[in-house]
């Protein structure tokens, strides 16, 4: 029977220096999800191998998703602290790696040692301030992170497209390095070590089977349909494999000494609903997301950065709300109320997308989009922030890295089931009407060499191609709205863990 692990330390000193350092980390993390879109054509163009163009991507994804949940296992048996240090160490390594690939099998590899390290970051900034922040205090930094995560899916790509257009796609990388190395110095100084020195079992079994599970999940879900054909051997052989993974994994952690995540969580209705809204809400943002600045830039004709800027309202919906979020949870310890709202929101958000076409207004878009970053706003910092005050203590990390995972699965399912369709209505709208392999080349540059008549059809295809997208990420507010009913209140404490311990 092993041990009970001992209470995370405190900081040192003010918790200040904690909340900006591990903000200025998260950032990192999440700019690298979305900075390298606008610089991939620049990348392919001096590297070559387009034909692995997705990889740049689905490499960072793929491997951050797959850690998570060991990062927040270690974190509670080994404490945070250490395991900033090897997260940030990998990320910034894999940073500077990218920075000075010379090829894209080398820039591929090195993203995937970067997400090694991303992937902890998320998991272990949460569970951080989960260490020094009580409850009832935690949902107002909670609000800040999901403002640093939906401005970095705005920010990103313009960003890059900056560092493109006046120095160079390496330097997309090789920023990460100075910022990275204040934010570890800050933290180190202010964020005391964990006094553990106890030996445990870690469940590696269970850790592998849950990686094939999500490694298998993530790849169908990214390449399937795309680099994989659906009648592609390697495609059935990944869609077998991660349910049977999953199943392995559950066997072994009902059997585990010290379970990567214990099943026995899930009989906690805050962490079951919890997680079941993490999925959930991170399929409607990571669905609708990825399909927004479609809408704009093939149906409204946008340019790519306009596009951007037009997403502005979606992260003031966010900060409005996750601000609004934080202070109710301060001053009167509930939240049941906050997903609730969340949800409705986002399924009101889903309906007025579903209704946009070639001819709305920009102020009609922007009021819908404000409208889903109030939902989102209100979701994701009382998820974390509910599942963290119900859960025992050495577990926090545990059940934090679950949620970040399910929120993943949720969007990378979402983005390829949503991309099926979009992509399989379109095709089929477009036909003989358009040039040819003008499906495969649909942007607002080869739009605008069209005729006006063939600019209105193909941005009226594009808009009956996208509102089933619209209408899905409806369907998913609707259901978290029907699960967050089902969430169970626990009023949140005025103590830290370490105090709560005592």
């Amino acid at each position: 029977m092993s041990q009970p692990t001992p209470a995370p330390p405190g900081p040192s000193g003010s918790i200040r220096p904690v909340i900006a350092s591990v903000a200025l980390l998260l950032l990192l993390a999440a700019l690298d999800q979305t900075i390298v879109s606008t610089a991939l054509p620049t990348i392919v163009a001096d590297l070559g191998g387009v034909e692995h163009l997705s990889w740049v991507v689905t490499a960072y994804i793929l491997s951050s998703t797959l850690v998570a949940p060991l990062y927040g296992k270690l974190g509670d048996l080994y404490g945070r602290r250490r395991m900033v240090f090897i997260s940030v160490g990998l990320f910034l390594l894999g940073s500077a790696l990218c920075g000075m690939a010379s090829s894209m099998g080398f820039l591929i590899g090195a993203r995937t040692l970067q997400g090694l390290g991303g992937g902890g970051l998320f998991v272990l900034a949460l569970s951080v301030i989960g260490d020094v922040i009580p409850p009832r205090e935690r949902g107002k930094v909670q609000g800040v992170f999901a403002a640093v995560f939906s401005t970095s899916s705005v920010v990103g790509p313009l960003l890059g497209g900056w560092f493109v257009e006046v120095a160079s796609w390496h330097w997309i990388f090789y920023i990460n390095l100075p910022l990275g190395l204040i934010a570890i110095a800050v933290f180190a100084v202010s964020f005391g070590a964990h006094p553990a020195r106890q030996k445990h079992r870690i469940d590696w079994a269970g850790a592998a089977a849950l990686a094939l599970s999500l490694g298998s999940l993530t790849l169908v879900t990214s390449l399937g349909g795309s680099t994989l054909g659906w009648d592609r051997p390697e495609t059935w052989a990944l869609a077998l494999l991660a349910p049977v993974a999953g199943l392995a994994f559950v066997w072994i952690e009902s059997r585990a000494a010290e379970p990567i995540l214990p099943l026995s969580l899930f009989r906690l209705n805050v962490f079951t609903v919890c997680s079941l809204l993490s999925f959930v809400s991170g399929a409607a943002m990571l669905g609708a997301l990825t399909f927004v600045p479609i809408y704009l830039q093939i149906a409204k004709g946008l340019s790519p950065t306009i596009s951007g800027l037009m997403m502005v309202p979606m992260t003031a919906g966010i900060i409005t709300s996750s601000t609004t979020a934080g202070r109710f949870m301060g001053r009167t310890g509930r939240y049941r109320i906050l997903p609730i709202l969340g949800m409705g929101f986002v399924l009101l958000a889903g309906l007025g997308l579903a209704m946009l076409d070639e001819t709305s207004s920009a102020l009609v878009f922007c009021l819908v989009i404000a409208v889903f970053g109030l939902g989102m706003g209100f979701t994701f910092p009382v998820v974390t922030t509910a599942v963290q005050n119900a859960v025992p203590r050495a577990q926090l990390g545990t059940a934090t890295a679950s949620g970040v995972m399910f929120r993943q699965v949720g969007g990378s399912l979402a983005v390829a089931a949503f991309g099926a369709i979009f992509a399989t209505r379109l095709a089929a709208g477009l036909g003989e009407a358009a040039p040819e392999g003008l499906a495969g080349e649909l942007g607002p540059q080869a739009l605008a060499g069209l005729p006006p008549e063939l600019q209105a059809e193909v941005a009226s295809l594009a808009v009956q191609a996208i509102s089933p997208v619209f209408w899905a990420t409806a369907a998913l507010g609707l259901a978290g709205l029907l699960c967050a009913l089902m969430l169970r209140e626990v009023p949140l404490s005025h103590r830290t863990p370490s105090e709560v311990s005592e």
